[in-house]
């Protein structure tokens, strides 16, 4: 799903979430961000429509009605009570989408959007519910110090220059580059665009960008093609993936269903009193990998290789000192 697209998902999301009010396209269409830039009635109509649609069919259950029977037209709003839902299992694919779709909403620019929204549903005159931003709340985050700059840089489209390391040597260069988005791919966060300096499309990994990003020029310089295709860019150029690594996990009886579809049950264990079944699975990226593991929590335990189990242990860790704190 596009970065725009997504974005725009999730304040509409927030929006009919926020009002017990059944909200028209056309109040919908001032007060959502991301539909006001539509060129026509009919643009802007084509694409409400294919959000709806998008956002059915992830299961989020729109409500159609009036408020009065003096209204003229339909409207739409998210009850909260059929909006919440308990765990969902996701594979690793899926989580890396909704990893990336959590993290931009967790990024102070979307932060500062959805106040904006807000704002402007109350001036509008509708009843806003309070605790409603709390049912869209961050579970994934990225360390990379570079993702917040490069994706402001992104939605105002200027041009950044950082220096960066390339992955064959220590040699560090300086780049200009000209934004088209910022991907997730395996587990890892890309920037994509054009590099001025070899005047060719390029992909740069934001952890091997090297101390600060700057966002320099006017905005509206930097254009995004229309056929470019930012994920299947990084795909392409990355390596041949290497040779999976066969792995044992420890999964608790009617727990961690993604773990279940990939994986191969070869035997019954009882942990810690605990009943499950010993699964395996073949790991081809271990990084990404040990992320996905660990969000299981208790329920999923790495029992090969060592160095898989080390490092979900570590995450556990990590997460236990950031509960702490």
């Amino acid at each position: 799903m596009a970065t725009v697209r997504a974005e725009r998902l999730v304040n509409l999301v927030l929006c009919l979430l926020s009002t017990r009010q059944y909200l028209t396209a056309e109040r919908i269409r001032h007060i959502v961000a991301g539909y006001a830039d539509a060129p026509s009635d009919e643009a802007f109509f084509r694409t409400f429509e294919r959000d709806k649609a998008e956002l059915r069919d992830l299961g989020i259950p729109l409500e159609t009605g009036r408020n009065s029977a003096f209204d003229g037209a339909d409207g739409y709003r998210i009850a909260r009570r059929d909006y919440e839902l308990g765990d969902i299992d996701l594979e690793p694919d899926e989580a890396a989408a909704v990893a990336l779709a959590v993290r931009l909403w967790d990024s102070p620019e979307f932060t500062s959007a959805a106040q904006g929204a807000l704002l402007k549903l109350r001036a509008a005159g509708v009843d806003v519910d309070e605790r409603a931003s709390a049912a869209v709340e961050p579970k994934v985050r990225t360390s990379e110090p570079a993702f917040g700059t490069l994706h402001s840089a992104v939605q105002s489209g200027r041009v950044v220059e950082f220096d960066y390391r390339r992955p064959s040597s220590a040699e560090v260069r300086h780049r200009t580059v000209e934004p088209w988005g910022v991907v997730s791919w395996r587990g890892r966060w890309y920037v994509v665009g054009h590099d001025r300096d070899r005047q060719a499309p390029r992909c740069f990994r934001l952890s091997r960008i090297q101390g600060q990003v700057s966002a320099v020029g006017k905005s509206g310089v930097v254009q995004r093609p229309q056929e470019v295709d930012l994920l299947r860019m990084v795909a392409g150029e990355q390596r041949e993936p290497p040779p999976p690594t066969p792995s044992r996990v420890w999964v608790a009886d009617g727990r961690a269903h993604g773990v279940r579809r990939i994986g191969k049950v070869v035997e019954r264990r009882e942990l810690d009193g605990d009943p499950g079944e010993v699964l395996e699975l073949d790991v081809k990226y271990p990084e990404s990998a040990a992320s996905w593991l660990a969000g299981y929590g208790p329920d999923v335990v790495v029992l090969q290789p060592d160095t898989l189990r080390k490092a979900v242990n570590e995450i556990h860790l990590d997460a236990a000192g950031e509960g702490r704190r």
